[in-house]
């Protein structure tokens, strides 16, 4: 049974780093574009998981890891803090924190928020192309409380209770969402496997009502429309095809099923030396827009604790470039 499996997800990988996109993502799936809210909650967290273009189900080193896989985080020895700053296309910006604690023999107890936010933007219509002289604002934010639990030394589960609220210009959405997430070590060298589902939950819609212009000129009142969240789906696995004392190369694999969109896949590489200086590399696969991602961390010994600092570089094909800048702490 281990052997068949082992196997399996040996061939899955294979396949996934073989075959091309066209064949084995068909084109399906972009009819779904802009069907969900809360699309901020899809930004890869993390510049290690950035820098990797987002394979990241299935690594577990630091807080950041409560975004992508619930369960990853019973793999974290100790407490670990996490800070991250992106800057996103158009002057979005995009702060993370997380930290998680090991409870012993009682699992893992795990906070995180995120905060997307710009600078007020200046009200214009037909008759006032260049301002009104009013301003609106703009930010969308979330909270959640992740529990995740060690069954064996080979295998842990998690969830994540997630707050979700967006703002534009007074109209405001939020909703409770949900995660899971499934993390195993298949006893092959380092090889894992990994599971998780983001963002499950209910339609949300904006509170209030507002009132629309009849045919006759006359107006009536009516409610916002609801929207699904953006429940992704996510299966991966990860390995340490080097691992000695002076170099690793980390690989890891994904496929990501997201309801608003068309299936694809991820790949991400990273060449470590010493343990402490690392190179990451990443490929898109099925993605119009992103394609390619790098990135470089260091990791510090202090006080019998690690600091990391990581950055992620990410090139949009007519956005823009983006950078993430990252600081973790493990204790």
């Amino acid at each position: 049974m281990k052997k068949s499996l082992v196997k399996a997800i040996l061939i899955s990988v294979c396949l996934v780093s073989t075959v091309s996109a066209q064949n084995l993502f068909p084109l399906l799936g972009g009819q779904r574009i802009g069907t969900a809210a809360a699309t901020f909650l899809k930004i890869d967290i993390g510049a290690r998981a950035a820098a990797m273009s987002g394979a990241s189900v299935a690594m577990a080193e630091d807080a950041s890891s409560l975004y992508w896989n619930p369960a990853a985080s019973a793999q974290i020895s100790g407490s670990s803090f996490y800070l991250s700053h992106i800057k996103w296309p158009v002057d979005i910006e995009y702060e993370y924190i997380g930290y998680s604690h090991q409870l012993k023999n009682f699992g893992t107890l795990g906070f995180s928020a995120g905060y997307l936010h710009m600078e007020d933007m200046e009200v214009t219509d037909e008759y006032h192309p260049t301002g009104t002289g009013e301003f609106f604002s703009y930010h969308d934010a979330f909270a959640a409380l992740t529990y995740s639990l060690k069954m064996t030394n080979r295998f842990s589960f998690g969830t994540s209770v997630k707050y979700v609220e967006e703002d534009l210009a007074g109209v405001k959405m939020n909703g409770w969402l949900l995660d899971f997430g499934t993390y195993y070590w298949t006893g092959f060298k380092s090889l894992r496997f990994a599971v998780s589902v983001m963002n499950f939950g209910t339609d949300i819609k904006p509170s209030g009502s507002f009132l629309k212009k009849t045919k006759d000129g006359a107006y009536s009142e009516k409610e916002y429309e609801s929207f699904s969240p953006p429940t992704t789906f996510r299966v991966g696995t990860a390995m340490e095809v080097i691992d000695t004392q002076e170099y690793t190369l980390t690989t890891s694999v994904q496929i990501n099923h997201p309801v608003d969109n068309a299936e694809n896949a991820v790949m991400g590489f990273e060449f470590g030396y010493l343990k402490k200086l690392f190179l990451r590399a990443g490929y898109r696969i099925n993605y119009d827009e992103e394609k390619f991602t790098f990135g470089a961390g260091v990791k510090v010994p202090f006080a019998g604790s690690q600091i990391s600092i990581d950055y992620a570089y990410k090139a949009f094909q007519t956005l823009g470039n983006t950078s993430q800048f990252a600081l973790g702490y493990n204790f």
